[in-house]
C-alpha cells in the first residue's frame, strides 16, 4: 500500500533582534529541532522560510521557538505574493519588518552620535598628559561609565542572550574586552592609586607592578563608539528584498472600471474576479491578466518585458496586470488575479530566489567563536601561572587585564566596516551602489556575466536605423513623408519616425489602418506607411536584411508605389562595446540574454563582441531564471546585469546582480549592486572597485589577527603594560581605517584615470 506524501505548510516568518549571522544560524537550528520542520533563516533579509507538518507544528510554535531563543518573530501574513492586502489598503507586515529595521538604524544613528560627543574628550585627555588637569580622570569615569552603559548595551544585550544559549560571537567579544578595560579602571580608581588629585599617566613599556595607578577609560569609549557606527550601517544596509517586492506590487493597477449589471463600476483590483469583463482606456494599466474581448490597441509591456516595442492586441489576444495601454479602447475579461497574476509570480521569483541564497557567514563572527574562548583561557591561564611563580595578585592580574585590552576586537569589528563605508562611498561618487559586505565575496567569485539587452546592451529607446529609397525617391524625401504620415500617431515607431525627420511636412485626412499602418495625403499625393501593401521588388532583399538584423522596416508607399522604406531599431549605447571589451579583461564570459527575437539578439552581440553561442533570445521572465540557474549548475558563477521588473528575479538568483540606475525600481532593489550612470560601462567598475575593497578588508583582517597573535603571548608572559596595550588595539584600529581610505583613489578606468 502506497502512503500518502504529508502535505507541508509553508510560512514566511519575519525575524528581528539578529545581529548577525551566527544569529541567524542559531534560530535555524533551533527551528529545525522541531518534529516536521524545515527552516531556512536569512539574516540579511530577517526572514525565516518554514515548511512544516501541519499536524506536528504550527506558526504559533514556529513563533516560540524563536523566541525562546531570545529575538522575535511574527508571521509575514501580508501581500508579498497576493498583493491583495495591499490593494485593499490592508497593513503588511514586510512594511512591520522594514519600519523595525528603520527604527534600529535611527536609534543606532543617534547613540553613534552622542557616543563620539563624549568619548572624543576621554580620549584626547587620556592620551595627552598636558591636558590632564586636577580630578580629570573622575570626569573621564563619569564619561566613560555613560557610555559604556548607556551605548554599549547594544552589545551588552546581545552577549547576554548569546551566553544564555552557549554561544559566543562578535557582541561577546566587543563585551568582553570593553568590560574588562571598564572594570580595571573602576578597580584601579576606587582601590588604587589613580583616583588620587594629580594623578597622571605616563608611558611606558613594561607593566608597573607596585600598584593599580593606571585607568584604560578611552578605550571603553573609542570600542564602543566606532563598532556603534559598524553597525548602524551594517543595518541600514540589510533587508533590500522586501523594499523589492513592495516596489513590484506598487506596479499594478489600484483599481478597475468592471462592466456590473450593465454599468460600469470602478472597484479596488481586490474585488476584481475571474470572468469579470472591465474596460481599459488609452494611457491606463491593465488591471490583471486577461483576454481582449473587443478593441484594438498598443500594449506596452516594458515594465514587465523590458523591451521597447508596444504589442499590438485585439481581439482574443491575451494582456498581462500592470502593463500601459497606449492607445485604443480594450474590453478585457479576467483570466487570472491576486497570487496568480504574472506580477504576483514575478514577486514570488524574487522572494523565492532570495531567500535559496544561504546565508554569508561573516569571517569574523566565524574566528570569534573559537576566539574568544581561547583568550579567555589564556587570560585565566595567565593570571594562575604568574599567581604560581609567586608574582604578587596585582602582577598576575595587570597581566591578565592586559590580556584581555589586547585582544579586544576592536580592529577586527572595524576591518569590515570601515572599508565598505569608503569603498561604498567612493562608489557612490562614480555612480555605484555596493549593498554590502556578501556582494563583495561574489565578484571575487564570478566568471560568467549575463547581460540583458533592452535598456542594458541597448538604450531602450527606439531610432531610425537607415532609410533605404526606391528609384526615382532620395532618403531624405521618404523619411519626409513618412513623419508627414506618423505625425498623426502616438505609436512608438511613429515618434521615431517623426523624431529623425529634419522636416515634417502637413498631411490631410489621417487615418489609421488597424494593425497595418496609416495613411494622409501630403501634397496632394496619398501617402502610406506600415506593413507593405504592394511587391519590393528590388528592395526585397534589403528589407529582409533589415528584420534579420533586428530592426522593424516599414514600408512607405507614395500613389500606390513603394517609395523605399525606413527601418527603426533599439539602438546600442555608445560605450557598450568597450563595456564588454572590460568585462573580458576581468575574467569574465559575456552572454546576452533578451526577450527579443533572435535576430534583434545576434546583431547586437555582433556590435558588442559577444560570441553568437553565448546568445539565448525570446526568453520570458521565468526562463532568464532557468538561464541563470542552468549556468550555475555547469559550475559557473553568475553575474546578471539588468534593468527591467522581468529581470529582477533572475538579478536575485545569479551570484551577483547588478542593475542599471534607469531601469525600475524593483530591478535595482532586487540587485546586489545598482549602477546609477546607466552605462554598462559601470558594472566593469562596480566588480573592479568590489574586488578591491574585499582584498582591503582582508588586508585589515589579517593585520588586525596579525597583532593579537603577536602581542596576546607578550602581555600574558607580562610584559606589556595594559594601558600600551590599550594603545597598541588603538593603534591597530588606525592603521585599518588608514588602509581603508586608500579607496578613495578609486577611479573608473572608463574616465581615462586608472585606479
Amino acid at each position: 500500500m502506497t502512503e500518502t506524501p504529508i502535505a507541508l505548510q509553508h510560512v514566511e516568518l519575519g525575524v528581528t533582534g539578529m545581529t548577525c549571522s551566527s544569529c541567524s544560524s542559531r534560530v535555524q537550528r533551533k527551528l529545525n529541532k522541531l518534529d516536521g520542520v524545515d527552516a531556512t533563516v536569512n539574516y540579511s533579509t530577517e526572514t525565516a522560510a518554514v515548511d512544516f507538518d501541519p499536524a506536528k507544528a504550527s506558526s504559533q510554535l514556529l513563533i516560540d521557538e524563536v523566541r525562546s531563543a531570545g529575538y522575535d518573530a511574527f508571521e509575514m501574513t501580508d501581500d508579498a505574493v497576493g498583493g491583495d492586502a495591499a490593494a485593499a489598503g490592508g497593513a503588511s507586515t514586510s512594511e512591520k519588518l522594514e519600519g523595525a529595521r528603520l527604527e534600529e538604524a535611527e536609534k543606532l544613528k543617534r547613540t553613534t552620535i552622542w557616543a563620539a560627543l563624549v568619548s572624543l574628550p576621554v580620549m584626547v585627555v587620556s592620551m595627552v598628559p598636558a591636558l590632564q588637569f586636577t580630578n580629570w580622570q573622575w570626569a573621564a569615569f563619569a564619561a566613560a561609565t555613560l557610555v559604556f552603559f548607556a551605548a554599549g548595551s547594544v552589545f551588552h544585550r546581545a552577549t547576554w542572550v548569546n551566553l544564555k544559549h552557549g554561544a559566543a560571537t562578535m557582541d561577546t567579544l566587543i563585551t568582553l574586552g570593553t568590560s574588562a578595560a571598564y572594570l580595571w579602571s573602576v578597580w584601579a580608581l576606587f582601590f588604587g592609586n589613580a583616583g588620587e588629585p594629580g594623578m597622571t599617566m605616563e608611558m611606558s613599556i613594561f607593566p608597573s607592578h607596585a600598584g593599580m595607578d593606571e585607568i584604560y577609560l578611552e578605550s571603553v569609549c573609542v570600542v564602543i563608539t566606532f563598532l556603534l557606527l559598524g553597525r548602524w550601517f551594517e543595518t541600514r544596509a540589510k533587508g533590500q528584498s522586501s523594499e523589492a517586492l513592495r516596489e513590484l506590487l506598487d506596479m499594478g493597477a489600484k483599481d478597475a472600471a468592471v462592466i456590473r449589471g450593465g454599468k460600469e463600476v470602478r472597484v479596488p483590483i481586490a474585488q476584481v474576479a475571474v470572468g469579470d469583463t472591465f474596460i481599459v482606456r488609452p494611457g491606463e494599466k491593465i488591471a490583471t491578466d486577461g483576454r481582449v474581448v473587443s478593441g484594438h490597441s498598443a500594449v506596452d509591456e516594458s515594465m514587465l518585458t523590458g523591451e521597447s516595442v508596444p504589442v499590438e492586441v485585439t481581439e482574443g489576444s491575451a494582456v498581462t496586470g500592470a502593463t500601459l495601454n497606449t492607445s485604443g479602447r480594450l474590453v478585457v475579461e479576467a483570466t487570472r488575479v491576486g497570487a496568480e497574476t504574472t506580477l504576483a509570480q514575478m514577486g514570488k521569483l524574487v522572494r523565492d530566489a532570495q531567500a535559496g541564497k544561504a546565508p554569508v557567514e561573516r569571517l569574523v563572527d566565524k574566528i570569534s567563536q573559537v576566539f574568544v574562548p581561547v583568550v579567555v583561557l589564556v587570560a585565566l591561564v595567565t593570571l594562575a601561572g604568574h599567581l604560581l611563580v609567586g608574582h604578587s595578585v596585582a602582577h598576575a592580574f595587570t597581566a591578565a587585564v592586559a590580556v584581555l585590552i589586547i585582544a579586544c576586537p576592536c580592529a577586527l569589528g572595524l576591518a569590515t566596516p570601515t572599508a565598505i563605508l569608503v569603498g561604498t562611498g567612493r562608489g557612490a561618487q562614480l555612480g555605484l551602489l555596493i549593498k554590502g559586505p556578501e556582494v563583495l565575496e561574489s565578484t571575487r567569485q564570478v566568471d560568467t556575466v549575463v547581460m540583458d539587452k533592452t535598456g542594458t546592451i541597448t538604450s531602450g529607446e527606439m531610432g531610425v536605423a537607415d532609410v533605404v529609397a526606391a528609384d526615382g525617391f532620395d532618403a531624405d524625401e521618404v523619411l519626409r513623408l513618412a513623419a508627414g504620415v506618423e505625425a498623426g500617431s502616438e505609436h512608438p515607431i511613429a515618434r521615431a519616425i517623426v523624431e529623425a525627420a529634419s522636416e515634417v511636412p502637413a498631411s490631410e485626412n489621417f487615418q489609421n489602418e488597424v494593425g497595418k499602418g496609416a495613411s494622409a495625403l501630403i501634397d496632394g499625393h496619398p501617402v502610406r506607411v506600415g506593413r507593405p501593401s504592394v511587391p519590393l521588388g528590388g528592395l526585397a532583399s534589403a528589407f529582409e536584411d533589415a528584420e534579420r538584423a533586428g530592426a522593424t522596416p516599414v514600408a512607405v508607399e507614395v500613389d500606390g508605389a513603394l517609395a523605399g522604406f525606413v527601418a527603426v531599431r533599439d539602438t546600442v549605447k555608445a560605450d557598450s562595446a568597450d563595456a564588454v571589451a572590460q568585462l573580458r579583461e576581468l575574467g569574465l564570459t559575456p552572454h546576452l540574454l533578451t526577450g527579443d527575437n533572435a535576430g534583434a539578439a545576434e546583431a547586437v552581440a555582433a556590435e558588442v563582441g559577444i560570441d553568437p553561442a553565448n546568445v539565448t533570445a525570446g526568453v520570458l521572465p521565468e526562463d532568464k531564471v532557468e538561464v541563470v540557474k542552468r549556468l550555475q549548475a555547469e559550475g559557473k558563477h553568475v553575474a546578471m546585469v539588468g534593468d527591467g521588473v522581468n529581470d529582477a528575479a533572475a538579478l536575485a538568483q545569479a551570484d551577483l546582480g547588478l542593475a542599471m540606475g534607469a531601469g525600475t525600481d524593483v530591478a535595482i532593489e532586487a540587485a546586489d549592486i545598482a549602477l546609477m550612470r546607466n552605462s554598462l560601462t559601470s558594472a566593469a567598475d562596480a566588480i573592479r572597485l568590489s574586488r578591491k575593497t574585499l582584498k582591503t578588508i582582508k588586508g585589515n583582517l589579517f593585520w588586525a589577527f596579525a597583532y593579537n597573535v603577536i602581542l596576546i603571548p607578550v602581555a600574558a608572559l607580562g610584559f606589556l603594560n595594559p594601558m600600551l596595550a590599550g594603545i597598541a588595539m588603538a593603534f591597530s584600529s588606525v592603521f585599518v581605517v588608514s588602509n581603508s581610505l586608500r579607496l578613495r583613489a578609486f577611479n573608473s578606468v572608463s574616465s581615462g584615470a586608472g585606479e
